[in-house]
């Protein structure tokens, strides 16, 4: 399962929501993403906990076969850890946050169910300028940029438009409703 969204959607805040109501729940796996940010920047409420990696780190684990998925945005390289594939063997259901921009490949590889966290533009708009990482120009320009699913994917939209509360629960609706998807589907927790 994967969970994708605008920046300033909420995902992060969501996961961690999520990771926490889930943590006696053996049957869910949340892969922690390997990316060439240092930790430091992690440090903010809301931020992702990730494996921070240096450009020259994470392309020496990419090249040794490391990641099962990885891609590169925003500036940044992204790697989900190889190690998901021995979770889902095991019948676990793994949940990551990928860039749109890798669905299809994962789809590919994997029994993907897409959860799609969103809000409004100005509620995106209002996040994004909370951060204080960009500038006003770059949050429209940031807000401008449409990037469709990939066709035939299974996709829950998730609508993050008011408390973080709010949207952990319609994450985590989502997130064991696509627990009850993937039993269903013959092979669905196994690698293709």
């Amino acid at each position: 399962m994967t969970v994708v969204g605008p920046s300033g959607a909420g995902k992060d805040t969501l996961l961690g929501a999520a990771r926490i109501a889930l943590s006696r729940d053996a049957r869910f796996v949340f892969a922690r993403r390997a990316i060439t940010r240092p930790a430091e920047t992690s440090q903010h409420a809301g931020a992702e906990d990730h494996i921070p990696m240096s450009e020259a780190e994470f392309i020496a684990a990419r090249d040794r076969g490391a990641f099962a998925l990885h891609w590169q945005a925003h500036g940044l390289n992204y790697g989900i850890p190889r190690e998901i594939e021995t979770e889902l063997a095991a019948g676990r259901v793994v949940i990551a946050n990928l860039s749109r921009a890798v669905l299809a490949e994962a789809n590919a590889h994997y029994r993907l169910r897409v959860i799609e966290v969103t809000a409004p533009p100005a509620v995106l708009a209002a996040r994004l300028a909370r951060r204080g990482r960009e500038t006003a120009e770059e949050i429209a320009e940031r807000l401008s940029r449409r990037a469709p699913l990939p066709p035939g994917l299974e996709v829950v939209r998730v609508v993050n438009d008011s408390t973080a509360e709010a949207g952990a629960a319609r994450l985590l609706r989502a997130l064991c409703d696509g627990l009850e998807t993937s039993l269903s589907r013959p092979g669905a927790a196994a690698p293709r």
